[in-house]
Formats: structure tokens, C-alpha cells, sequence
């Protein structure tokens, strides 16, 4: 099997996670600066096979999509092109930075590591991706 990968865009920093190649286990990958995330992407997909990547989409609570969201679709535009051969998909992520803090606080985590922006978005991504997963297996049964 292949990989599923997960991006939780930012204007600055996207954070990434990844699954096993079973697709068992999300786990976080990186953190890259959004103007070089296909520089990056391209290289990972090198040595890694990947069959989908899961974009995070930005909603407000009223369920209407966040500003962000039409430079997030111009963003999975490129990666389509880019990467015909690999599915992508929207999935909700609403809520992820708020479990990505509360998370690192349950880890133990020092306040000096928690601020850091990028620990935040690649956490982010990883729950963003084990949502995900839940979701999809939930779905197949």
C-alpha cells in the first residue's frame, strides 16, 4: 500500500503528516515553508509512494469556508497538476490548532517548544490526518 499524506496550509508555513504505508497510523512529517512545499513535496515523492493527499479545509462554525480556502484551492490546483496520479481531498479541519495545543500540552511539552509555529501546524496536520483515516475506515465498514 501507499501513503496518505496531509497538509494543513498556511500562508507562511504548511504543516505535513503522513500515514505508514499500511495507512494505520498518522504521524507528523514536517513543518516547510509554504513557497518551497513543492520543491519538498517533489523530492518526498522521490522515495515515498503516496495514493492521496488530504488538504485541511478551513471552515468557519456556521459551516461556510474560511477566506483562505480559494488560496487553498489554487494551491491543490497546482498539486493536481503537478501530481496527476495522486487523489486529493478536502477534509474539515476545524478545530485541529485548538487540539494540536491541547495535545502538546498533555505530551509535556515546554511552553518555549508549544509556541513555536511550526510544531503547531505539523501537529495539526497529524490530527487533520488521523480524523481523516477515522473517517475513511468508518465509511468502509
Amino acid at each position: 500500500m501507499s501513503r496518505i499524506l496531509s497538509i494543513d496550509y498556511g500562508k507562511k508555513r504548511t504543516g505535513i503528516a503522513v500515514t505508514d504505508p499500511l495507512q494505520i497510523i498518522a504521524t507528523a512529517l514536517k513543518t516547510v515553508e509554504t513557497k518551497n512545499f513543492f520543491l519538498f513535496l517533489n523530492k518526498y515523492l522521490k522515495t515515498e509512494q503516496v495514493e492521496e493527499i488530504v488538504v485541511g479545509h478551513p471552515k468557519h462554525t456556521n459551516n461556510k469556508d474560511a477566506e483562505i480556502m480559494e488560496e487553498i484551492r489554487f494551491f491543490v490546483k497546482k498539486i493536481n497538476k503537478m501530481f496527476p496520479n495522486i487523489k486529493t481531498n478536502f477534509y474539515d479541519e476545524r478545530y485541529t490548532s485548538k487540539m494540536a495545543v491541547f495535545t502538546m500540552v498533555q505530551a509535556g511539552y515546554k511552553k518555549k517548544t508549544r509556541r513555536k509555529k511550526e510544531n503547531l501546524d505539523k501537529i495539526s496536520a497529524t490530527i487533520l490526518l488521523q480524523n481523516y483515516l477515522e473517517y475513511k475506515n468508518n465509511k468502509l465498514i
